[in-house]
């Protein structure tokens, strides 16, 4: 059983590299960079020490913006700072991500990455288009690369002290151990679409057994239909606990053994994602019993395009 004042300062121990992933992750899918910088130094000032960063998003630079000037006034140092940035799809190609992964330093002004990942087991066509389209619309991939070869590209970042360890998202079961049968060195984290809808049990079983880090996106179930914040096992403990749903499914996922990424430019909303402690063992039981709802809201593990799936009511 977690202490009840200790889960919102869980640190999971990356076994495949160095340091301590904090289980409780800001995610930094902000299209505004003043937003981007507001919401970076309110989530550093709430508590959040766990952010992850893209070059896809296009602000990795506001984020670094913001980062180092709460390194200089000096009450939180870049080490308290667990940073996970990620590889785009059009830089699959290895003589491409060395160079990828320093424009993404450059821009978050920082020397050394603690865990870099691989937005999406898809390569798109190389270049500086992160969005290639045929004539059609169609994403134009790229046959000319395998995932293996993009790996080992990784694997030497690893080798020459600049990235911590390494990782993927938007990863399934079958690709991961794909990579976890010829890896030399291990994936330390995943990150994946995972919430009460869709907890993807077995691909964390065979993470635990691996020593593989599980990062939840979209934990809260990103507000789409059906609502897992409506849902009544949850809004049910939330009311017994005196705490709110959306505490109640972030506990669920640090209790459970991931890590999860929340997003919000919104300061209570950043104070409340924050502010979790533990739930009741039987409030643990009764999620996994008796939450029979399965949703995937994101397609991305299927064609490497991020995006949610709008559902009616």
């Amino acid at each position: 059983m977690i202490a009840n004042d200790e889960i919102r300062y869980m640190r999971i121990p990356v076994r495949h590299g160095s340091g301590a992933l904090p289980a409780v992750g800001f995610g930094t899918l902000i299209p505004d960079p003043l937003a981007t910088r507001q919401a970076v130094k309110a989530a550093l000032e709430t508590g959040f020490r766990h952010f992850d960063c893209a070059e896809r998003y296009r602000n990795e630079q506001a984020i670094g913006e913001a980062m180092q000037e709460v390194f200089k006034a000096g009450a939180i140092n870049r080490e308290d700072v667990f940073i996970t940035t990620k590889l785009w799809n059009t830089n699959h190609r290895p003589e491409r991500v060395r160079p990828a992964f320093e424009a993404s330093c450059r821009r978050l002004q920082i020397d050394t990455v603690d865990c870099y990942i691989i937005h999406t087991p898809f390569a798109f066509r190389a270049g500086d288009d992160q969005d290639p389209r045929d004539e059609h619309g169609q994403v134009v991939y790229d046959s000319g690369v395998t995932l293996i070869e993009t790996w080992r590209a990784m694997e030497s970042l690893v080798d020459g002290g600049h990235s911590k360890s390494i990782g993927l998202s938007d990863i399934t079961l079958e690709k991961l151990r794909e990579i976890v049968a010829v890896s030399r060195i291990k994936p330390a984290a995943i990150q994946v679409e995972s919430h009460p809808y869709l907890p993807e049990w077995d691909l964390l079983s065979f993470c635990r057994e691996h020593g593989i880090i599980v990062q939840a996106f979209a934990p809260l179930g990103h507000a789409m239909e059906p609502k897992l914040l409506d849902d009544p096992v949850i809004t049910g403990i939330a009311k017994r606990i005196n705490k709110t749903p959306a505490q109640v499914a972030l506990a669920w996922a640090v209790q459970r053994g991931t890590a999860f990424l929340t997003t919000s430019t919104n300061l209570r909303r950043i104070q409340e994602n924050f502010d979790i402690t533990a739930l009741p063992e039987d409030a643990m039981r009764e999620i996994r019993d008796n939450i029979k709802t399965s949703v995937r809201f994101n397609s991305v593990v299927g064609t490497g395009v991020p995006g949610f799936i709008p559902r009616a009511k």
